[in-house]
């Protein structure tokens, strides 16, 4: 049975490249918002400098009472029973609108002030995270239902990963363009305007929500699987009684600010290299590492085993990232320095982006093993948690370093003192750097690999028969 699982075909070329689309897209919505919600308060003159931390711990705080709905959205979508279109496709209909218009809501300059302006962005950032967790959760959970091969499934999350990561530096590029668009626009070299940032919310949200309803329309749902109403308490049960679950909960959250650099690329590219928009200097280059450690990652995990492969790109990121500030001083940021430990930098993010969505999707399996219920909804709600939580950390204290008195960055300062560029870098290089190295503490006890995996898989599959 096992031999007949490994080798049995699932997943088709159009559903592989469909389902890694949608990851793109919605990835593009998600950084485009990360990366650039707080610039466009502080470029665009909402905010007072000297208010902007505020603003950092706002938007910590609607992101950290958000996740309060990501079990409840959870266990809605694993009591759902599955319709024609399965039991995670469609809510993934379901939340394109809302995230499409509050992406574009958050980038509309307002006329409010004080307490009231920080209630505005309280509301639509918290709205905001909302409508994506109802769109990241069951999108996440496919990769578990689409086939249940462990091979195929272990290929699909690579391949979508490295689309995933792609679609998560995409709103670098697209946003230079629509300036060079946009008649008396920034271009590459000038400040981003209001107008600017709301016609980029259009094309960004409009483009990556269609992309993400590829999903829907071009992927099978073939995992079988039994609806049931699971309570708050039970929940929470779920959730400790899945060990492998609680350990890549808990890599997450001491890695917290692993990809804190994502929220301050805008800032560090104004700060070291003198425009917002060359951003894509800093993304691309940090993305082509990316991108060949999304291909090389499955060759690893075959050679080896998720668990050596995650330690050891923990502990890579966090010496990588600690190097690229002391050659960047050392060199007072010579751009060909700076582009070349950016890119040693980028070949952490492959695994780590990878691994977790692999893990997830094997307690899934190891879960429904020891109890006879399968929890996707669950699961993917709780990673969806602790990407959200911890990337929102992250931001929080990347974002509270670069704005800090003893950093000194504005956003429309024209020229930056050697110590300015120093703090900005220090967030974006170090501060994450650390929190890699720490993520890997957790996986040393991590051991559903192997013939254990293999036999889980074997299992399963001689448990629920043939799966069409």
């Amino acid at each position: 049975m096992e031999e007949n699982l490994q080798n049995k075909k699932y997943l088709t070329v159009k559903e592989l490249i469909f389902y890694s689309l949608g990851l793109f897209g919605l990835q593009a919505i998600i950084f485009y918002i990360n990366s650039y919600q707080v610039e466009f308060y502080s470029g665009s003159g909402m905010i007072d400098a000297s208010k902007m931390v505020i603003v950092t711990f706002i938007i910590l705080a609607a992101k950290l009472v958000s996740a309060v709905f990501d079990p409840l959205i959870g266990n809605l979508i694993d009591s759902k029973k599955g319709g024609k279109h399965g039991k995670l496709k469609p809510f993934i209909v379901i939340s394109t609108i809302p995230l499409s218009i509050l992406t574009v809501l958050i980038f509309c300059k307002v006329n409010l002030t004080g307490f009231a302006l920080y209630a505005y962005i309280f509301v639509t950032t918290t709205l905001w995270s909302v409508a994506m967790t109802l769109g990241d959760v069951p999108s996440q959970g496919m990769s578990a239902v689409i086939t249940p091969n462990p091979t195929e499934r272990n290929n699909l999350i690579g391949f979508s990963g490295t689309l995933k990561s792609i679609g998560q530096a995409a709103p670098y590029v697209v946003v230079p363009a629509v300036c060079l668009c946009v008649p008396g626009g920034a271009g590459i070299e000038g400040t981003i305007s209001t107008t600017e940032y709301l016609w980029c919310a259009i094309v960004i949200s409009v483009l990556g929500s269609l992309m993400f309803l590829g999903i829907f329309f071009f992927n099978k749902e073939r995992v079988p699987y039994e609806a049931e109403r699971v309570s708050l308490k039970d929940m929470f049960g779920i959730i400790k009684n899945n060990k492998y679950l609680l350990l890549v909960v808990a890599s997450y959250f001491l890695g917290f600010a692993r990809q804190g650099a994502m929220a301050i690329q805008a800032q560090t590219a104004n700060a070291i290299l003198g425009g917002a928009n060359k951003i894509i200097i800093l993304g691309i280059s940090t993305a082509v590492g990316t991108v060949i450690s999304m291909a090389v990652t499955p060759i690893l995990i075959k050679k080896f085993d998720e668990k050596k492969v995650f330690i050891a790109m923990s502990i890579y990121g966090g010496v990588s990232s600690v190097l690229a500030y002391f050659v960047a001083v050392w060199t007072n940021f010579n751009l060909i320095a700076l582009i070349a430990t950016l890119f040693l930098m980028g070949l952490q993010f492959g695994a780590v982006n990878i691994m977790p969505m692999i893990m997830v999707a094997d307690s899934v399996d190891y879960y429904e093993w020891k109890t006879g219920k399968r929890t996707e909804g669950v699961a993917y709600a709780v990673l969806s948690l602790c990407i959200k939580v911890t990337l929102a950390l992250g931001a929080a204290v990347c974002l509270a370093w670069v704005f800090a008195d003893f950093t000194g960055y504005q956003a429309n300062m024209t020229e930056f003192s050697d110590s300015v560029k120093k703090g900005v870098f220090f967030s974006y290089t170090v501060i994450p750097g650390i929190t890699s190295a720490l993520a890997a503490i957790p996986i040393f006890f991590y051991d559903l690999v192997g013939d254990k995996k293999k036999q889980i898989s074997a299992d399963l599959a001689a448990r629920r028969g043939v799966v069409e």
